[in-house]
């Protein structure tokens, strides 16, 4: 199952802030089926199936122009393994049992 960081960032909206854009599309994420998401300092993960991931990125890449902005940068990175099953938490935990 693929895991992707996604990071949605409106331009030119007169304020640095992006928090009330981040915000907006955890409400969406929450109302999606099919998924599971995190929030990170810089990024949003979600895991889930790539369709599934494309259509939601799709869907979150609108929220800023919803909100009034006229340009988006979306960025995504898309994590897909077909050898074992990925998720947030085995990546996690494989980087941490290298620590120990």
């Amino acid at each position: 199952m693929p895991v992707c960081s996604v990071s949605v960032v409106p331009v030119g909206t007169g304020s640095t802030g992006v928090s009330p854009y981040v915000a907006r599309c955890h409400e969406i994420l929450a109302g999606l089926p099919g998924i599971k998401y995190r929030l990170t300092p810089m990024s949003t993960v979600i895991e889930g199936d790539l369709e599934t991931i494309l259509a939601t990125v799709a869907r979150l890449h609108d929220v800023p122009f919803e909100e009034g902005a006229m340009r988006v940068l979306t960025t995504i990175i898309i994590d897909d393994r077909r050898d074992k099953e990925l998720t947030m938490d085995g990546k996690i935990s494989s980087v941490e049992e290298k620590l120990d």
